[in-house]
């Protein structure tokens, strides 16, 4: 098959949104019965992005394969309804590891090694021989032009052009345009250097995609389309919108699709966008409004649980309901100011690691499960639901994670041992992150009867993980006689992988990441159950008001 090869880069600034792009292109081409993929290039030097703080690139996406990958990916797999792999990202990093093992074992025959071309030779290899049945591989290069981290890359894209012929390929650069209030004026000064600093690579973008906060007049699109070199056709605008789903409506609307498939001579029909269409409707149509908390520590950088705030949304969807998303930091949660909490309808703890702030967390659960509110805690979430119903109800004041007190007596989150029978592997090796890590896919059976049960509706369920702590099952055996149960565990019995609270409305903990598996058009039952459990109790407390 002869593929062809869409390169995504960005300019000016960071986070102008070239991965939610990436991904409603790839939804539209897909729609055209094309075959597609995403590839994700990140220049960091870091090997994947498992050990980076979410404060500086947001969450850590698992795919099925369990791999730990950029944020990008989780926007690739809901906007497509497609799975992604270990295939699909690499870094710098991983590249020079790829290069240095070869070096060491004498694959290049004494060559001093060199970026060009034994670096830029195994970034088109890893673009190029992964994926050789695909009408379109989209690759996306992280960062901006002009960033020294990205110069391989954009070298090795330059290279692949002479490759594969410049027929195979179409390059789309992804600029801002700043309005100037003062003024009153959209300034194309900022592209223009962009688009001069890509051509002195080599590279000349065949589409401009342009963002602001509002429409670009034509006048601004001729002046762009004169001194970037391209037509005015080809430049695209893309305002802010209230919703990203709106986004693969706006590109088919400037006919985007249309230029691509025309540029690689593929006779394909119209997509069809009913689906988006429908999804947009229960967005701009809610029949009520929830408030759902989410109680963390990285909460001023919400890319830090987008997978969550994405599936809360997929939820609400479902249920026509709106859901209003209040991040909130579990430092600033104490026993003299829960008024913090009394405005949620629903509360939501999202994994994590480590010791910070762990004690305004255990501060919610309690008021959540005092109060009967929705409580939904996931992966870290549910073993501090487990730590604060042993302390509060069954009377064990010193429980704790071996986490937070690695020697303590009454460890109720143990570190997952190395069992190859649990399908845990060892993650990292180094002193600071000594432990095993539970990465991926990992089957589940799920308890007749129980809320999980009810809302899954099946016995078995497949879901991804990423932890390296678990629930200590001879300390649970004591404390489920004070109306906490295990309703779901591993296929082989050996890990508790959802708990639920008895007498309550609507109280899960889960040791997987079921956000990762929820996508506007698949709605994840659990987020599903709990918006719903949430809407059931805003009109109680509106009611008893």
């Amino acid at each position: 098959m002869n593929t062809n090869y869409i390169f995504l880069t960005g300019g000016v600034t960071s986070s102008l949104g070239k991965g939610i792009t990436a991904a409603a292109l790839g939804s539209i081409l897909k729609l055209r019965n094309l075959k597609i993929t995403i590839i994700k290039l990140d220049p960091y030097i870091n090997i994947n992005p498992g050990t980076i703080s979410p404060m500086q690139h947001g969450e850590i996406f698992v795919t099925e394969d369990g791999t730990e990958t950029d944020l990008d990916l989780g926007h690739y797999e809901r906007f497509m309804n497609t799975k992604m792999t270990v295939q699909n990202n690499f870094t710098t990093g991983s590249i020079y590891k790829k290069v240095l093992k070869k070096e060491r074992n004498g694959d290049y025959l004494g060559s001093t090694i060199q970026i060009v071309p034994h670096i830029t030779n195994e970034i088109k290899k890893n673009i190029i021989s992964k994926f050789k049945k695909k009408d379109i591989i989209i690759v996306e290069i992280g960062g901006t032009v002009g960033d020294i981290e990205c110069l391989p890359f954009l070298e090795a894209i330059r290279q692949i052009a002479l490759d594969v012929g410049k027929n195979k390929i179409l390059y789309i650069h992804l600029t801002l345009l700043p309005y100037i209030i003062t003024s009153h004026e959209i300034k194309t000064k900022p592209t223009q250097h962009s688009v001069k600093e890509l051509l002195s690579i080599g590279i000349q973008p065949d589409i401009l995609i342009c963002r602001s906060d509002r429409k670009i007049p034509q006048k601004e699109k001729s002046k762009i389309a004169l001194f970037c070199n391209i037509s005015e056709k080809s430049v695209i605008s893309l305002q802010d919108v209230n919703s990203i789903y709106t986004i693969p409506n706006l590109l088919q609307y400037q006919k985007v699709d249309d230029y691509i498939c025309k540029k690689f001579k593929l006779n394909v029909p119209k997509a069809n966008l009913q689906d988006w269409n429908k999804i947009i409707y229960q967005e701009n149509n809610p029949k009520g409004t929830v408030i759902i908390g989410i109680i963390g520590k990285y909460v001023t950088l919400p890319d830090a649980y987008r997978s969550v705030i994405e599936a809360l949304k997929h939820g609400g969807l479902k249920n026509r309901i709106f859901v209003n998303i209040k991040l909130i930091n579990s430092q600033k949660i104490k026993s003299h100011n829960i008024h913090l909490l009394k405005s949620l309808n629903g509360i939501v703890i999202p994994g994590g690691f480590g010791k910070r702030g762990i004690k305004g967390k255990l501060i919610t659960i309690q008021y959540a499960r005092e109060n009967n509110i929705p409580y939904f805690g996931i992966c870290l979430g549910m073993q501090l639901a487990l730590i604060e119903f042993c302390r509060n109800v069954a009377q064990l004041k010193h429980a704790n994670s071996e986490e937070f007190e690695p020697q303590g007596k009454y460890s109720i989150i143990k570190l997952a041992e190395n069992d190859k029978n649990k399908n845990i592997k060892i993650q990292y090796k180094n002193k600071k992150f000594q432990g095993t890590m539970r990465l991926g896919n990992q089957t589940c059976k799920i308890k007749k009867n129980s809320l999980a049960w009810k809302l899954y509706n099946s016995d078995i369920i497949i879901e991804r993980h990423r932890h390296k702590y678990e629930i200590n099952e001879n300390l649970f055996k004591k404390i489920e006689k004070y109306g906490i149960r295990i309703s779901g565990k591993s296929i082989n019995n050996k890990i508790i992988e959802i708990i639920e609270i008895n007498n309550h409305p609507w109280f899960i903990g889960c040791q997987f990441h079921p956000e990762f598996n929820s996508t506007p058009r698949n709605n994840h039952p659990l987020f599903v159950g709990f918006i719903k459990a949430s809407t059931i109790y805003s009109i109680k407390k509106k009611q008893n008001i």
